[in-house]
Order: structure tokens, then C-alpha cells, then sequence
């Protein structure tokens, strides 16, 4: 029967809660993460001893999202820093020597069936699938999995004592030659030694310290593992039930959205509603991409899923963080530093990628805020000023300061402002009308906006995109998308002329081209090729066969029909380009707004909103 120590259990739970509290504190738009994972690790921390095999949580998010960091904190908060290993497993590490996760525990004293954490992290690179779903030969830390499956690692505890006693053994007999033969021999039975008593300790699983045992004579030492040799406790596996198992990565294959990492335009808020759709499902199906399908039973049931940061945390983390640059400066200067709220636009425009998480606003902190202020610092220094008032000059490109009654500017342009001032008018409005062609017959099929369009975004070369919704696929939603991605080339030849037409519409056709072919070869949307024409590794191959042809022809009759379209929205596609144009960017209120004006009535659909035929209402209809 386990003894209970009560007030241990108390103590222990008010360290969770104010772990808790602290890691709220600290991190931004990850609260409902805290609270599952102190949650699910609950057990472990208040009564690690009445469990029967490790916990194991899971944590998948994009990079920069705070998975990381959100452990080393936890593992500070709770006091567990000596009993914590950081551990990274790749295929393509050949700098490490540790060939077992075994021997990682023992170099970090983890691997004595005491509680603990161990984070493996960045897991994604330690798959056992390639990209066709064929094995890859493995030989290093395959006992991962064993600790996943029952918490158990054995240890090679035989081998080294074995040795140690033959030395022993051996030096004895050794002794013997020598004293039979009058020659000086060394000392019968020396103190065990730091060193020695060391290994000792971490062989026998001794609970006494290196110190007492460096006193203990060789010869009580061999006498401790005679009888550890007899009890066979030493040959048993380590049971690792009471540590806690973190598994942390980056899966691309849930998270389809991670490889827009240069996507400065598209909203924070977007992004994140298509993060909250991701389930554990969609994990588990990731996983089964790197892994087999017994290895991906071992991560367990308990994953935690990061979104995306919103628009308002971003916000959240650079207002904290200037105030937090506000009161140091204040507590090491006595200077008072107020930031308006141009500055955090600024800063904004310029330091956030959403897919990429904090660390590009924290470098845009820097180089827009901390940078310029030593600078405005070093001047009340010297003249004895002690506020600095920051702001931002949108139109003269200058971050101002007043210094007392004294002002100061230094000349500042976004390093991404820069990129997307550089887009000339006329690149501008060619893409402004491609981009509307997508929204307008978006618009006219569907009856709602898009999500945003843009036309000056952040690259080298004048771009832009219509973000669309998430559309449940039919028959009927497949012709529409395909509709909708010919609309950008068409509406470019039906203002411009054909001939002025540009090659940006060569993904579109692409992209039109394999939904097409999904269409027919696929699906067996046409009524004509019912069987499965998609079976082979690559499903998008053209060939002259019949299908082919008639794929062709599908194209080109829709082609003539999203012309027709576009035709009779001629106007809206017009006053659509020219106010994109102007702005660089709509939301869907504006689109709404416009659409309205030129006499087409949508509808407004928030971020996440799935567009699906009425199923359930259709069901329930009497015949």
C-alpha cells in the first residue's frame, strides 16, 4: 500500500497553480494550451507513484509558436531543472555519438526510475517513412519506442560490472604473485575513489552519496555487487513510469498553411481560423505520413495543438514588449519613454509573418524601437532630458522624438514597407485586375466574399491573392473553383486585350488543370469514364488519351463560360481593380460595400466559415 503524504500532495498542487499563472503571464494566445497541459500532467507532478507507465503529451504547432520554450519555463517553474533532458532525434544527425535513448538518460542521471521530464523535440525529423511511405533503415535510438510502448529501458549494468570485478579479480591475484615472490605490490584494499564511486552509484542504483561512497573499501563494494548480482535487480529494465514524456514538432502535413513562411500580407486572423480546424485526426493522419502506423499508436491520445496566433496577440506581444523596454529604461536611466500607437502599426507592418510566430517580431522590435532609442537615450544623458516621446511620421517616413521640448527625427522606412512601395503603379493595377477577375466571379458563384485580396504585397515582385474560404468539394464546388482560378487570366485579356494579358495566370491554369482532371479521373463526375484513371503515382499526367481530350475540351467550355461571367460583372470587375489599386488591400465588408454598389448582393462570411450545400436540410425535406 502506497503511503500518502497529504500535505506533500497540497504543496505540490499550489506549485501547479502558480506555475500555471506564471506561464500565462508570459506567453500570449496560448492560455487554453496551459490549461490542458498542466491538466494532463497533473497525475504525474501530485503522485507520480501510483503510476503504472509514463505520461506522454504531445505538442504540434508551426514553428515560433512557443512550444518549445513553453516546457523550459514549465520545467523552471515546477523546480525540475536537474531532473530534465532536452533530447532531438534525426535521421541526419551523424555528430552524435549516442546511439540509445538510454544512454542520453544516464549521461543526464535521468535513467533511475525517479520522476523526471525528458522533451524530444523537433520529432518530425526522426521519421521512419520516406516520402513515398517506404521504410528507412534505422539503427540508432530505436529504445524510443520501446519507452513510448511501456515506459522500459534496459541497461547494459553487466557488462561494466562484470568488468569492474574482473579487475578487481585480477589485481588481487596479481597481489598474490607478487608478495609470493617478495616484490612490493599496492595497496589490498584501497578506498573506492571519486570515479569509481560514481559509476558505482549509477550501476547499483545506490541512494548514497558519491562522497560516502569514495570512503567505502574496494573490497565492501565488491561485497555490494556480489549481492546485487544475486538479487538480479540490476539486469532488470529501468521502468521509466514516473517521467513525464513531452513530445514536441512541426507537422507540415496538418499544418498546410506552415509553407506561406514569407506571407507578411495575408491577416494573422485568417491563418488562425484555419488553425482551429485542426484535429487530432488530421495528427494522426500527418503522423501516419512519417511514421508506422504501430509507432504512431505509441505517441498516444494526448495531443496538444497550437494555432496560429490572431491578429490581437501580435498586438498583445508588441505592446508588452515595448512597455517592458519602457521600464527598463526607466529603471536604469530614470528616463520616462512613452510609444505611440504609429509605432506599434509600424512595427506591426513590418515584423509580423504569421506563420512564422514571435521571433520576427521581436527583431522588428529591435531594429525599429530599441535600436533608434539609444540613440534619443544618449541625448538626455548628455542634456539632462528626462522624457522621450516616440511617434511615427507616415508621410515623412520619420520616426520623431521629443525629448523635453526638443525634437529629434531620424529618417525610417519599414523594411517592408520598402519592399512593397517598390511595385510600380503599373504592375500594380495589371495584378489589381487579376486579383479582382478571382473575386468577382468568387462572388457571383458563391454569393460571399472572399476572406481579403491584395495587390501590393510583400516581395520583390509586384504579386498579390485572393484568400478564399474553406469549400466543401462537389461536383458543383469543383467547377466553381476552376471557374474562379481561369477568372484572373480572363479578366486581364477582357479589360486589357488579350494581347496585353499576362503570365501570371500560369498556376491558375495549373491549378484548374489538376482539378479538372480530379473531375474526370478521380471522382467519376463525368458520366462517361467511371472508372479510376488516378491510380498510378503520378495522377496528373497528360497523355493523348480519351480522357485527355475530353478534359480539354471541359477547360474550354468553361473558359468560354467565366468569360461570359466576367462580361456581364464587367463593371464591378472595373470599379473592384481601381479601388484595390488605390488601396493595396480589401476586406470583405469592403468587397460587400462594392459589390453593392454595382448591383451584386453578397454576403459576409467570417474566417473558418465552411461553404456546404444544405445536406441536413435537404435530408430532413419530405420527397
Amino acid at each position: 500500500m502506497i503511503k500518502v503524504n497529504v500535505e506533500e500532495i497540497v504543496e505540490r498542487k499550489k506549485t501547479l497553480e502558480r506555475a500555471k499563472a506564471e506561464l500565462k503571464q508570459h506567453f500570449i494566445g496560448i492560455d487554453k494550451i496551459i490549461d490542458d497541459l498542466l491538466d494532463y500532467i497533473q497525475i504525474w507532478y501530485l503522485m507520480p507513484e501510483i503510476l503504472k507507465r509514463p505520461v506522454i503529451v504531445n505538442l504540434w504547432g508551426m514553428t515560433g509558436v512557443g512550444k518549445t520554450d513553453l516546457i523550459r519555463k514549465l520545467v523552471k517553474a515546477l523546480n525540475y531543472q536537474d531532473r530534465f533532458a532536452e533530447i532531438e532525434l534525426s535521421n541526419i544527425d551523424a555528430t552524435n555519438w549516442k546511439s540509445s535513448v538510454a544512454s542520453v538518460l544516464e549521461d543526464n542521471e535521468l535513467h533511475d526510475g525517479k520522476p523526471g521530464i525528458v522533451l524530444f523535440d523537433e520529432i518530425q525529423r526522426f521519421n521512419t517513412l520516406n516520402e513515398r511511405g517506404e521504410p528507412l533503415p534505422q539503427t540508432k535510438f530505436m529504445d524510443f519506442w520501446e519507452l513510448l510502448s511501456d515506459g522500459k529501458l534496459s541497461k547494459k549494468t553487466r557488462d561494466d560490472l562484470d568488468q569492474y570485478l574482473n579487475s578487481y579479480m585480477y589485481r588481487k591475484k596479481e597481489n598474490k604473485r607478487k608478495k609470493e615472490r617478495g616484490e612490493e605490490v599496492t595497496e589490498d584494499n584501497p578506498m573506492l575513489g571519486i570515479w569509481d564511486a560514481q559509476q558505482m552509484k549509477r550501476l547499483l542504483g545506490l541512494e548514497q552519496p558519491v562522497y560516502e561512497l569514495a570512503d567505502l573499501p574496494e573490497e565492501e563494494m565488491i561485497e555490494l555487487i556480489l549481492n546485487a548480482k544475486v538479487k538480479k535487480v540490476i539486469y532488470e529494465p529501468v521502468d521509466h513510469a514516473q517521467t513525464l514524456i513531452i513530445i514536441s514538432g512541426n507537422l507540415d502535413e496538418a499544418f498546410q498553411m506552415a509553407g506561406h513562411t514569407s506571407e507578411a500580407d495575408i491577416d494573422a486572423d485568417i491563418f488562425h481560423a484555419f488553425t482551429t480546424k485542426i484535429t487530432v485526426v488530421d495528427v494522426k493522419d500527418a503522423l501516419t505520413r512519417k511514421f508506422r502506423p504501430e509507432q504512431v499508436a505509441r505517441f498516444g491520445n494526448i495531443h496538444l495543438i497550437y494555432t496560429s496566433l490572431r491578429r490581437i496577440d501580435f498586438e498583445q506581444l508588441i505592446a508588452r514588449e515595448i512597455e517592458r523596454i519602457a521600464d527598463d529604461t526607466r529603471a536604469r536611466f530614470g528616463i520616462r519613454v512613452q510609444v505611440d500607437e504609429n509605432v506599434h502599426h509600424l512595427i506591426y507592418r513590418n515584423g509580423v509573418f504569421p506563420v512564422q510566430g514571435v521571433r520576427p517580431v521581436f527583431s522588428s522590435i529591435i531594429d525599429i524601437l530599441e535600436t533608434n532609442l539609444t540613440s534619443f537615450i544618449y541625448t538626455c544623458l548628455v542634456e539632462g532630458y528626462k522624457t522621450i516621446a516616440i511617434t511615427y511620421d507616415e508621410k515623412a517616413q520619420t520616426i520623431v522624438a521629443k525629448l523635453g521640448k526638443k525634437t529629434l527625427t531620424i529618417p525610417y522606412v519599414g523594411r517592408i514597407d520598402k519592399i512593397r512601395q517598390s511595385n510600380q503603379a503599373d504592375a500594380v493595377a495589371n495584378i489589381s485586375v487579376h486579383e479582382a477577375g478571382h473575386a468577382v466571379v468568387y462572388m457571383a458563384l458563391l454569393g460571399m466574399a472572399p476572406l481579403q485580396l491584395k495587390c501590393k504585397v510583400a516581395s520583390s515582385y509586384a504579386g498579390g491573392f485572393t484568400f478564399p474560404h474553406e469549400i466543401h468539394q462537389t461536383k458543383r464546388s469543383l467547377l466553381n473553383t476552376i471557374k474562379i482560378y481561369l477568372a484572373g487570366g480572363l479578366a486581364e485579356e477582357l479589360v486589357f486585350g488579350s494581347l496585353e494579358a499576362s503570365v501570371g495566370r500560369e498556376n491558375d491554369r495549373q491549378r484548374a488543370t489538376m482539378y479538372a482532371l480530379d473531375y474526370l479521373r478521380k471522382y467519376g463526375f463525368d458520366e462517361n469514364y467511371q472508372a479510376h484513371y488516378a491510380l498510378d503515382a503520378d495522377a496528373y499526367r497528360i497523355d493523348n488519351s480519351q480522357n485527355d481530350h475530353h478534359v480539354e475540351k471541359m477547360v474550354a467550355r468553361l473558359v468560354a463560360e467565366t468569360k461570359a461571367l466576367l462580361h456581364e460583372q464587367k463593371e464591378l470587375l472595373r470599379g473592384l481593380a481601381i479601388e484595390l489599386s488605390l488601396k493595396g488591400s480589401l476586406e470583405a465588408h469592403e468587397m460587400v460595400d462594392i459589390a453593392k454598389r454595382y448591383g451584386l448582393n453578397i454576403l459576409q462570411r467570417p474566417e473558418g466559415y465552411l461553404y456546404i450545400a444544405e445536406y441536413d436540410q435537404q435530408l430532413k425535406a419530405e420527397f
